[in-house]
């Protein structure tokens, strides 16, 4: 239910380097942003041969390759579905279907453990038939019957997607059906024969955030060129989309459209092609459930003279006329130390997955005869938990998955409202655990904050500085870091004697939106500081020291750790940065990233390019100064954030002297992997970089 994980887009052409010859004196490695330029692409392959040998020929390199290839290939992984029509879906991918294949079976079979999986669309075969490389990205199906999809199909695993219309009772694709060309397009069904559709139309169709500015309505049997426009988003917005909610006996559509990446408007689409706005704060995330709309705060709102506090989850009816008079609904409110994570319908009420100091709860919220009821689900007391439903507007049925740093992931059978939870599966043991032990501790940042922590290590471990230590983190988009069982960090890492550190940093939702609203724009820095504060703690309780603690993070953790590196170099060894932002000044310019000045500020602003400029870790990067060792790990087709990135940021170390090491995948996404052998890869590369760097 969420937005934070599943936003549709659409195309943004790779930039290119026709520059001023002032903005090309300000930065003389402009020239790597053009991705698939032929020296861009010399210089990567350069970067990769100085790097791939050093690693791959490393002890040890082959056979972790292999453990990784093993466990991430494993029949013995969790099976999650997703109820359509009569049947149960899944996609799973293994050392014999690397892209893999989309299956279904009968439900009664999944909850008996005994499965008879039918292949409904092998992503490898299709891929060698049409000579492309294919990466499932998914499926769209109308209910209730569930026997037309939307499916999409990344080429390279990018987020720019080609999207068909496929038959599951044939399981074909439809001869002559729905077909959107390869874009960051996104698509709703109407009805049978009916698509909103969001993508690049050409010239205009798009935000300045690459997302789709138009929405129109596809009938079938129509070109697309010839679709009708339903709604339009403004140029300077971040993108709009449609949704189609089945929760009444009669379907609606609703489009939503996205000012920035932290504010939304919901409209109801008439079937006479009328907009009526919907009444709501900004900042809220809404969905309409039946006769209500849901709303989740970002920030305090007051209604009829009640304050309800940010964080909170509250119903209100949709008509618009009981909803001037009516007090909101409350479904959920936070406290101190308890925050909502995320909320899912199930056909009779909602599922909220909620944090107690960043530890998993799960909560069920029904509407009684006198108002909304709570269950609490038994979840273990230490670790996470989230609920996943199999039919949010057929069933009141739901997935239940429970993990810690140390015990397998537990994958259960829940009916809403019933007690009693039926375990489907658990994980094997995918790394020895017996001598490990998980902590959680506080450190206190610069401004005070207590800022809690994991750690994972070895019993008993010496308190003399003297642990291989990886500390990683995240800290933005109100995305929590939560306890998690992870074979790769353990087969890769643990297992070998280092330790693993997850720090709980502001711009994270471990504690809902203040907890994330504290490191937004210009405080931007009180992140960072967390982070360092979280080594400094490290290293004052003798678990590591400077000369054996490395950074890692992906994305955003990317720009936290590159930041951090810059503002620190004492105090880290190594550092691992995936996918990362780095050049602040331009990321607004670079693909997906001028929706990310919500988070971030704009630079083009004086006063925003005050503070960013401040931290941006390309801008800061000095001659004459002793960085860590560090590792860049990006993918040609990363569409979200782009490449040149890291490749600049690489190229201006290189050129200061400093000890870098650099791996570019052809393929893969923002994900850095399209499947199990490149992730197999990747990872066994990053884990002997960190043994090399701190042993």
């Amino acid at each position: 239910m969420s937005l934070r994980f599943a936003l549709s887009a659409v195309f943004v052409a790779a930039v290119t380097v026709a520059g001023s010859a002032r903005a090309a004196d300000e930065d003389p490695y402009q020239w790597l942003e053009a991705i698939d330029a032929p020296a861009s692409l010399d210089w990567v392959r350069a970067r990769n041969a100085e790097t791939l040998p050093k690693l791959e020929q490393a002890p040890g390199y082959a056979a972790l390759h292999q453990r990784l290839l093993g466990i991430y290939n494993s029949p013995q992984r969790l099976v999650p579905i997703t109820l359509n029509g009569a049947w149960a879906y899944n996609f799973w991918q293994d050392a014999e279907h690397p892209r893999g294949i989309w299956r279904r079976t009968a439900l009664v079979d999944y909850r008996k453990g005994a499965p008879k999986w039918e292949t409904v669309l092998d992503v490898d075969a299709l891929g060698r038939a049409e000579g492309q490389s294919w990466v499932w990205k998914g499926a769209d199906c109308l209910g209730p019957e569930g026997e037309r999809c939307l499916i999409s199909l990344s080429p390279g695993g990018g987020d720019a997607v080609e999207i068909r219309e496929f038959d599951t009772q044939t399981s074909r694709f439809v001869d002559g059906g729905f077909r959107i060309p390869t874009a960051k397009s996104g698509a709703s069904w109407v009805d049978r024969n009916t698509l909103i559709v969001g993508t690049d139309f050409g010239p205009g169709s798009l935000t300045d955030s690459g997302y789709a500015r138009v929405l129109k309505r596809w009938k079938r049997g129509t070109p697309l060129a010839q679709a009708q426009t339903v709604f339009e988003a403004r140029k300077e917005d971040m993108l709009a989309y449609a949704l189609l909610d089945q929760t009444q006996p009669v379907s609606r559509s609703f489009i939503v459209k996205l000012p920035t990446f932290f504010t939304e408007e919901l409209y109801a689409l008439g079937r006479d092609g009328k907009l009526a706005k919907i009444d709501k704060p900004d900042s809220a995330k809404a969905r309409v459930w039946r006769d209500r709309l849901i709303l989740e705060l970002r920030d305090d709102w007051t209604r009829n003279g009640h304050t309800f506090m940010k964080g909170s989850l509250l119903a209100l009816p949709l008509d618009v006329a009981k909803a001037r008079r009516a007090l909101p609904e409350v479904l959920f409110v936070p406290d101190e130390t308890v925050a909502m994570e995320d909320w899912h319908a199930v056909k009779d009420g909602f599922v909220l997955d909620l944090l107690d100091k960043v530890r998993g709860r799960v909560l069920e919220v029904r509407r009684g005869r006198s108002g909304w009821v709570q269950r609490v689900v038994p979840v273990p007391a230490l670790g996470d938990s989230k609920a996943t439903p199999i039919d949010p507007e057929g069933s009141n049925d739901y997935l239940l998955t429970t993990s810690d740093y140390l015990t397998p992931s537990t994958l259960s059978y829940v009916q809403f409202g019933k007690p009693g939870v039926q375990t489907l599966q658990q994980l094997p043991a995918f790394f020895d655990a017996s001598g490990l032990e998980v902590a959680q501790y506080e450190a206190t940042s610069r401004d005070g904050t207590r800022v809690p922590y994991f750690i994972v290590a070895p019993k008993g471990a010496p308190r003399d500085g003297s642990l291989p230590t990886v500390l990683y983190g995240y800290g933005g988009f109100e995305i929590a870091m939560t306890p998690g069982y992870n074979g790769g960090v353990g087969a890769g890492w643990l297992e070998r004697g280092g330790a693993y550190v997850v720090a709980n940093i502001r711009g994270g939702g471990e504690f809902g939106p203040r907890w994330h609203a504290a490191a937004l724009k210009e405080k931007r820095q009180n992140a960072y500081d967390d982070f360092i504060a979280v080594a400094e703690d490290l290293i004052r309780r003798g678990v590591t020291s400077p000369k054996k603690l490395a950074i890692m993070g992906g994305s955003n953790g990317g720009l936290l750790v590159g930041a951090t590196e810059v503002q620190r170099p004492d105090l880290f060894a190594a550092v691992v940065c995936q996918v990362p932002l780095l050049d602040m000044k331009r990321y607004h310019q670079l693909l997906a990233g001028a929706s990310w000045m919500g988070e971030y500020g704009n630079p083009d602003i004086p006063e925003e390019w005050a503070y960013i400029s401040k931290y941006s870790p390309y801008q800061n990067l000095k001659p004459g100064v002793s960085y860590p060792r560090t590792l860049f790990v990006t993918s040609t087709r990363d569409d979200r954030v782009h490449p040149g990135h890291a490749r600049k940021m690489a190229a201006r170390m290189r050129e200061f002297g400093q000890d870098v090491w650099y791996f570019e995948n052809m393929e893969g996404g923002h994900a850095g992997a399209a499947d199990n052998t490149q992730r197999a890869r990747m990872w066994a590369l990053t884990w002997t970089f960190l043994d090399l760097s701190l042993r």
